[in-house]
């Protein structure tokens, strides 16, 4: 388990400032899903554009108890820097948050403490405006899907949270998940590694 160092301080005054490192563009959203939700489909009400960032109009509740997790897809691979987030005030304000990557079908409550676990932490209390939480970017250098289990609210019945967002920057274009690739033999590994030998045996080695 990972553990905040003096280097890993939250912070309201820039979260997610500036266009370029926003990853709102690159979430996908309508695949958004939460668990134990009073109600389920509004997980990805979360996910909102940093103009909307301190709108309180949407927000989700946990249902049974006082956990809940919110898995977030992405269009593409990204290395994440900071997860930015908007929490309920007083006795529904989580105060633990566990972070999982790159699990396809999301994590669920039954295997989340069997599961790795990249960062867990201690979120701040009293904070009224979206507070910015970094992360060790090598732990999060190519994520494709986050899972966020939100535990522990002060009052250890219901969880509220308004906004959950995240900054970093993208690891390769937006592919169309329906198109197939065709290589063409000349293309393919195979030739390349022909393409070397050949090379190797009819030309003299040069030094540069």
């Amino acid at each position: 388990m990972d553990e905040a160092t003096p280097l890993d301080t939250p912070s309201e005054s820039q979260a997610g400032y500036g266009d370029s490192t926003n990853l709102f563009q690159v979430v996908d959203r309508d695949k958004v899903n939460g668990l134990n939700l009073t109600v389920p489909e509004d997980a990805k009400e979360l996910i909102k554009s940093w103009d909307m960032r301190e709108n309180t109009e949407k927000y989700v509740d946990s249902g049974v108890d006082d956990q809940l997790i919110i898995n977030v897809p992405f269009t593409q691979n990204v290395r994440l820097r900071s997860v930015l987030l908007k929490l309920g005030h007083g006795e529904w304000a989580p105060q633990r948050l566990r972070l999982y990557v790159n699990h396809p079908s999301g994590v669920g409550f039954d295997e989340a403490d069997s599961l790795r676990t990249q960062l867990d932490i201690a979120l701040l209390q009293g904070q009224s405006n979206v507070t910015e939480y970094p992360l060790r970017v090598a732990a999060f250098s190519n994520v494709f899907s986050i899972s966020l289990f939100f535990s522990d609210a002060v009052g250890e019945e219901v969880t509220r949270m308004y906004y959950v967002g995240f900054k970093g920057d993208a690891r390769q274009p937006t592919k169309d998940p329906n198109t197939h690739l065709d290589i063409a033999a000349e293309h393919s590994a195979d030739a390349k590694v022909i393409d070397r030998l050949t090379e190797k045996n009819n030309t003299q080695v040069q030094i540069r």
